[in-house]
């Protein structure tokens, strides 16, 4: 039997694969490693049944025969771990393969998740004029360090590794933001990431569930 993962049954990201569940599709997809897909509502990911899975009721989840996990970085880990192609055979190349998935996840998501909150929740809120230029600075810190990094390398230590597949769906964040045009080497690292065949895969199967749901 193939591992099975929870998503949106009607993703609030309209589509546009940045719900957590398309992070664990791209893995799987990189690994080559089939896997169904269980859509859960807002009301049942609150239920008894999902909260045994995820105690915060979000999504994704994901269970392979005895095992159950949530958090989205320790599935692509769990993932990366049994299956070749997302962590390096150098145990040194593995070891700072993983640092930059806790880099994604620690340190550069928590800047941008904050702007995004702010633009969606804070708009009709008196401070939010002077409150988003603070924001977007502490972005931009973050994306002036990952650039400095980067140079001209493709990739964050050599190949691909779920680092990148982290650090990439983390960046897609401020796809619409105007925070990446500022940044050349961060855009064009995205820009490689979406291309791979494997995250187009993720992201057809991720859209399709977005259109099925908007359907009359």
């Amino acid at each position: 039997m193939p591992p099975t993962i929870t998503a949106f049954e009607n993703s609030p990201d309209r589509g546009r694969g940045q719900a957590r569940d398309m992070r664990v599709r791209w893995a799987l997809e990189e690994v080559g490693q089939p896997y169904d897909v269980r859509l859960v509502s807002f009301e049942a990911m609150k239920a008894p049944a999902h909260l045994a899975l995820h105690p915060f009721g979000q999504i994704p989840t994901y269970e392979d025969g005895d095992l159950a996990l949530f958090e989205s970085g320790a599935i692509v880990l769990h993932i990366a771990e049994r299956h070749d192609g997302l962590l390096p055979k150098d145990a040194n190349a593995r070891s700072r393969a993983i640092a930059w998935m806790f880099a994604a996840l620690s340190t550069v998501e928590p800047p941008i998740v904050e702007l995004a909150m702010a633009m969606l929740f804070e708009r009709d809120k008196s401070w939010y004029a002077e409150r988003l230029p603070m924001l977007q600075d502490r972005v931009r810190v973050r994306l002036g360090e990952l650039s400095r990094h980067l140079g001209s390398a493709d990739w964050l230590d050599g190949t691909f590794s779920a680092g990148d597949l982290m650090m990439v769906t983390v960046l897609r964040r401020l796809n619409t933001s105007g925070l990446l045009d500022e940044y050349p080497a961060v855009a064009a690292y995205v820009g490689r990431g979406e291309a791979r065949p494997a995250f187009r895969r993720a992201f057809d199967a991720q859209l399709a569930v977005f259109n099925a749901a908007s359907r009359p």
